[in-house]
């Protein structure tokens, strides 16, 4: 018997999969999954010891469940498409970069640049996020249940960024059309970033993703505030230009 045959085991329903990164190589679980297609059976995967390995779940298109019992390094799920991707435990750094759409669910917290480039999809981190959360997203639904670090949302184009705790320093620099919400404090903002009214249209968006990541009954939307694009770096300007 293989490595990979003992890595995996199948439950009587064949419907989910279990493999231990502790008897195969992350190369043959990855291999595994890229083979799965939207009418692929083993729709349901349990990967056990992944013992902090990098790009675990990395370029999925299938529409499958991947579950980490523990910890996982650098780019879990990245380029992730229609997945849903569940980490028991902390995320490296890039957790869903350049994600494209699924569902990824950090249960622990999440090192930096989480979400970043990503097009679509959600990503929800139960814990912190450290610096760079949202970094160029493009698309992208970012739920952070406790706080990000500084420069978050930098560049960030397009999407949400929904901040449960506090945001580190220079919050949304050179920041594009993303909808940033933050329930606690901001130590500052970054060049162009501003606060905005929360009108019922923003009330009514908040509630949207806030619904989506399964936890609007948590929190009182009330308690949010707002930030976006002030609009005075999208074309060069001389009397800016200390702000590029």
């Amino acid at each position: 018997m293989n490595a990979l045959n003992r890595a995996i085991s199948r439950v009587p329903d064949e419907s989910t999969v279990k493999f231990d990164l502790a008897t195969a190589p992350l190369r043959d679980l990855n291999a595994a999954l890229h083979k799965l297609t939207a009418e692929s059976n083993e729709t349901y995967w349990k990967v056990a010891n992944p013992a902090g390995l990098h790009a675990i779940a990395a370029g999925l298109n299938a529409p499958v469940t991947v579950e980490i019992d523990g910890p996982v390094g650098y780019y879990c799920a990245g380029m992730n498409k229609f997945a849903r991707v569940i980490v028991n435990g902390t995320a490296g750094v890039g957790v869903a970069e350049n994600m494209m759409s699924g569902f990824v669910h950090v249960k622990g917290d999440a090192s930096q640049a989480a979400g970043a480039t990503g097009v679509g999809g959600m990503l929800v981190i139960d814990g912190n996020a450290s610096a760079r959360c949202g970094i160029s997203m493009k698309g992208i639904d970012i739920v952070v249940k406790g706080s990000v670090g500084h420069m978050s949302a930098f560049m960030a184009q397009a999407g949400a960024l929904v901040v449960l705790g506090d945001a580190g320093e220079a919050l949304g620099d050179s920041l594009y059309e993303a909808k940033l919400f933050v329930r606690g404090s901001v130590a500052s903002l970054g060049a162009d970033c501003i606060e905005k009214e929360m009108r019922e249209e923003h009330k009514a968006l908040l509630a949207e993703k806030l619904t989506a990541a399964g936890i609007l009954g948590e929190v009182d939307i009330g308690e949010f505030r707002r930030y976006g694009s002030a609009r005075t770096l999208y074309h060069f300007h001389v009397d800016n230009v200390s702000s590029y």
